[in-house]
C-alpha cells in the first residue's frame, strides 16, 4: 500500500467514525468519494485493500471497516511520538487536542536551546542529546521535526540511526531517507500557502475567460 492510499485511508477512518457517532451502519463509496473531493470508483479499489465488498444496495458495514482499518493503520497499537523542536509549532502540536484524540501519545519533546528544557510537567522537554537513547529505551518509530534549517539534516540522521521510520517534517529543509527505510512527509507551510494561491488566482482567471467565452457563444475551457 503506498503513501498516497494510506492518506486517503486515514480520512476515510475519520468519516467513518463520525458516522458512526451519528448512529449510521452503513456508508457507501459516493459518500466518502464526496467527503474527500475522489472518485466513487477510487474508494472502491482502496477498500479493497481492507478485503471487504461492498453492495450497490447496501453499502460497507461502518463496525466492519473500522475494524480492518484500525488494523491496517496500526491504530490498535501503540502511537508513540516524540518532537524535536519546542519552538512555537513545536509547542502548538503539544498542546494539540486533535492529535491525542486520535490516540496518537506524545511521549516527549526535544529542543537545542536549555531554556525551553523542562523535565516537570504532562510532556517534559527534554535535551536534544538525550534524544537518540530516548528513542531506542521507548521503541519510538515516529518522530516530528520543528527544528530550525540549519539543524534539520543533523536531527535527521541522530533519528534514522536511533530507529526512526516515520518523520514528519515541518522545518524549511526538504529530508529524505535514501536508504528507503523511513518514510518523510515533508510540510512546507509558506509552499502549501503559495500554493493556494496560486490556484485562487487562476481559478479567477478562468472564470473570466470562460465568462468571456461564453458570452461570445465560443466553447468554454
Amino acid at each position: 500500500m503506498n503513501k498516497e492510499t494510506s492518506l486517503r485511508l486515514s480520512k476515510y477512518r475519520r468519516i467513518i467514525q463520525k458516522l458512526k457517532m451519528m448512529g449510521m451502519e452503513k456508508v457507501f463509496s459516493n459518500n466518502l468519494g464526496d467527503a474527500i473531493g475522489a472518485a466513487p470508483a477510487l474508494v472502491r479499489k482502496d477498500l479493497s485493500v481492507l478485503k471487504i465488498t461492498g453492495h450497490k444496495r447496501g453499502g460497507y458495514n461502518i463496525d466492519e471497516l473500522i475494524e480492518e482499518m484500525d488494523q491496517i493503520l496500526g491504530k490498535n497499537k501503540p502511537m508513540n511520538v516524540i518532537i524535536c523542536g519546542c519552538g512555537k509549532i513545536g509547542t502548538a502540536l503539544l498542546g494539540y487536542r486533535g492529535i491525542h484524540e486520535e490516540g496518537i501519545k506524545i511521549m516527549a519533546g526535544f529542543d537545542l536551546n536549555p531554556e525551553n528544557v523542562a523535565y516537570k510537567g504532562k510532556i517534559p522537554i527534554l535535551p536534544v542529546k538525550d534524544m537518540a537513547e530516548y528513542i531506542k529505551e521507548h521503541n519510538i518509530k515516529v518522530a516530528v521535526i520543528s527544528v530550525p534549517k540549519f539543524a534539520a539534516s543533523e536531527i535527521f540522521s541522530t533519528m534514522l540511526k536511533a530507529g526512526i521510520q516515520g518523520v514528519l517534517n515541518f522545518s524549511p529543509t526538504e529530508l529524505k531517507d535514501s536508504s528507503g527505510k523511513c518514510l518523510v512527509n515533508n510540510v512546507n507551510i509558506a509552499i502549501m500557502i503559495e500554493n493556494l494561491f496560486f490556484y485562487a488566482n487562476n481559478s479567477m482567471e478562468l472564470a473570466t475567460s470562460n465568462r468571456m467565452m461564453d458570452e461570445h457563444n465560443l466553447p468554454t475551457l
